[in-house]
């Protein structure tokens, strides 16, 4: 038994006006044959939960190519067309195989192929001999298509976010993969695409209403027949025709038992949308109600949530936070400028900086500040635990900790990542526990690293690229109508 493994993942933010290049992904992950073995099998990513389950099974496993971009926006056409060329390359250089298993993300998009996923995949089945089994795993924040379903015989989403159970799914994948081979499972996948978009602040899959509709999901698997169901929650932030929720049940060769139950989820949805809907919060609400929460508070800031492609620059929780002169309190900025002015003063020096908000208007100016140069370092760290994303080694630059003459520590990165790790911080001199505030650039995503320190979290609704507050994007692509931004209609499923 031969099985391959093709990974190609990026969430793609279509709000955001540079491209995606292939330097992105150089900087992350573009490699290869066996070195995706050497990258990813020893990894909480879903690929590493597949390279698992088909060396203990004694499979001759093909690894082929894989790729990775942190979230950012649409890949330009150049980029797209030689991952392309890469992968097909290496596919075809890879031979026979009995089945292939595959890690799209589901909510990239590129130039020209905006439902990018839907593109490569159908591309391998076009291919691929005929019966050749094509199981794959997806991002609950990704954008369901046909095309995707289409194309392979099961996709299996992550059931948590905070995304910790993405080795658990490669695993589930790999474990149906080698039964199919063996013939004693035939896949039958049924999908649907109720008209509606979750609010990304909405979406911890263990508070409600997420807990509800994944507790009616898991019931399903109670029954013998069903052999996977999936909870696509969406990306919002990419204005793509199938931007929404959707929904995936696979049983074992029951078409019709697969589009009853995935009709289930579906009305179930339907019937509770209004419970989906943001709570929204200001920034000075946020504030606000934070002194009256038990510290640390941390402050989850929508509006710059690099997890979903923004700049990780955004200054306007900063702002405030300096401006009332809350002292103990602790902030990330992207901003490599900075971090050059302050590694050439020195430890202990003193100077004046201009900080973030430098990538573009949508998210605050730079925040102008006396500081003092706390501490200067290389920016790689390690996470051991699973956390979301899934991967272990992360470098975010050469990193300087300053803090401002009112009390706010800040930690400048010269390069983007998102706050999925709590060893981001702790690794560079950062003691959580001290502090009063501390802002986690991201919505849902952080909660599983700081909850071990915060005992208060509160989602504060910031301008930029990833509000929580979906009617300020203007959308051209999107599918209409669309729960919440219309409605005025009915769908009977």
């Amino acid at each position: 038994m031969r099985i391959g493994i093709i990974a190609l993942l990026q969430e793609s933010n279509t709000f955001i006006a540079q491209p995606t290049t292939l330097k992105h992904f150089e900087q992350d992950l573009l490699v290869t044959g066996e070195e995706v073995r050497t990258r990813l099998a020893g990894t909480q990513h879903e690929v590493g939960g597949m390279f698992h389950v088909l060396d203990d099974a004694r499979v001759e496993v093909v690894p082929i190519f894989a790729a990775r971009a942190l979230p950012f926006a649409c890949i330009e056409r150049p980029a797209a067309e030689e991952l392309l060329n890469r992968m097909f390359a290496a596919y075809e250089a890879a031979g026979p195989l009995d089945g292939l298993l595959v890690a799209p993300h589901g909510a990239t998009v590129s130039e020209p192929w905006p439902d990018f996923d839907g593109h490569w995949l159908s591309e391998l089945r076009r291919l691929s001999w005929p019966d050749l089994p094509i199981i794959g795993t997806l991002d609950p924040h990704g954008n369901l298509s046909p095309k995707m379903v289409a194309a392979c015989n099961a996709l299996i989403a992550y059931r948590t976010n905070p995304h910790l159970d993405q080795r658990a799914r490669g695993i589930d994948a790999a474990r149906l993969m080698i039964r199919t081979v063996k013939g004693e499972l035939l896949p039958t996948m049924a999908a649907a695409f109720p008209p509606i978009a979750i609010n990304i602040e909405r979406q911890c899959t263990h508070d409600e209403p997420c807990h509800s509709l994944y507790k009616l999901a898991d019931e399903q698997l109670n029954d013998e027949q069903v052999l996977t169901n999936s909870i696509m929650l969406g990306f919002p932030y990419a204005d793509v025709a199938e931007m929404g929720t959707s929904f995936i049940v696979v049983t074992n060769n029951n078409p019709s038992l697969a589009q009853q139950l995935v009709n289930q989820l579906a009305g179930y949805l339907w019937q509770h949308r209004q419970d989906f809907e943001g709570r929204l919060i200001s920034i000075d609400q946020a504030l606000d109600q934070a002194v009256h929460l038990s510290e640390p508070v941390c402050l989850l800031d929508m509006g710059d949530n690099v997890g979903g492609g923004s700049p990780a620059d955004g200054t306007l929780l900063a702002q405030a936070i300096n401006s009332r002169g809350i002292a103990e309190s602790f902030v990330t900025l992207y901003d490599p400028a900075a971090v050059g002015e302050c590694t050439k003063a020195g430890i202990g020096a003193k100077l004046q900086v201009s900080m973030g908000g430098k990538t573009d208007t949508l998210h605050g100016p730079p925040l102008v500040a006396e500081v003092e140069v706390l501490g200067l370092y290389d920016g790689k760290f390690e996470e051991t635990q699973a956390r979301h994303g899934g991967f272990t080694k992360m470098d975010q630059g050469e990193t300087a900790v300053v803090r401002t003459d009112r009390g706010l520590t800040i930690m400048l990165t010269a390069r983007r990542v998102p706050p999925f790790s709590l060893k981001q911080i702790t690794t560079f001199g950062i003691e959580p526990a001290k502090y009063k505030l501390l802002v986690a650039k991201g919505v849902n995503a952080p909660l599983a690293a700081y909850r071990e320190v915060c005992k208060s979290f509160v989602k504060v609704n910031t301008p930029g690229c990833t509000s929580a507050d979906l009617e300020s994007f203007h959308y051209q692509h999107r599918r209409r109508p669309l729960y919440p931004l219309e409605r005025d209609f009915e769908w009977q499923g």
